[in-house]
């Protein structure tokens, strides 16, 4: 049996390479949420219900959230668009199971008890799931898959057509490059667009 090797055991250039994978429990943005939906699968093909509304239009599994807005983009493979936020809007993202879409968010609320906690998340990827993101995260998305993504959106309130006013606007300089790469969402392969070449959800 070969002997067990450390770190020391590698060669100069490599030590100072080398980074430990840290496993543990990973810090969570407040009132994120991800919401995994059932997918029923046969040899014909596949079905989930994307959402259910309460008598009063509310969203059944997100009671607070009362639907105004229903939203599409199309997002091409590649793609990077990153960072915008939302003063009095919060999103509900639908996501397929048939992709695999990168979602970087950071806190910006100053009163949040999460405040710049940074969060990368893989949804999709055979799960068809819900993503409900709060005002004031900002927040961006990578499609990895080679075939462009159709993305429904749910909004509360209705998006606003005005400017200026939207918070992507303040997000549009190289901060805006510091927080993808700080969620996670930088790399080859994609152009980082802020401002009005976000995928924008909403306004304020």
């Amino acid at each position: 049996m070969q002997e067990k090797l450390s770190k020391n055991d590698l060669g100069p250039r490599f030590q100072e390479a080398v980074t430990t994978q840290e496993y543990s429990k990973k810090p969570v943005i407040e009132g994120v949420k991800v919401i995994d939906l059932r997918l029923m699968t046969d040899d014909g093909g596949a079905f989930a219900e994307m959402v259910r509304f309460d008598e009063e239009g509310r969203l059944v599994p997100i009671p607070d959230f009362k639907v105004r807005q229903a939203s599409y983009s199309h997002i091409m493979p590649g793609a990077i668009k990153a960072f915008h936020m939302h003063y009095n809007q919060e999103d509900v993202w639908f996501v397929p199971p048939t992709d695999n879409l990168l979602v970087g968010m950071v806190d910006a609320r100053a009163n949040s008890p999460s405040y710049e906690v940074t969060m990368r998340l893989v949804l999709g990827g055979g799960k068809a799931q819900l993503l409900y993101i709060p005002r004031g995260v900002a927040h961006g998305l990578r499609q990895h898959r080679g075939a462009p993504r159709d993305n429904p959106v749910f909004c509360e309130p209705a998006l606003q057509h005005r400017r200026p006013g939207r918070a992507a606007a303040a997000l549009g300089h190289p901060r805006g490059r510091v927080l993808a790469d700080d969620a996670g969402l930088g790399g080859s392969g994609g152009a980082v667009r802020s401002g009005r070449g976000a995928v924008s959800h909403g306004a304020e």
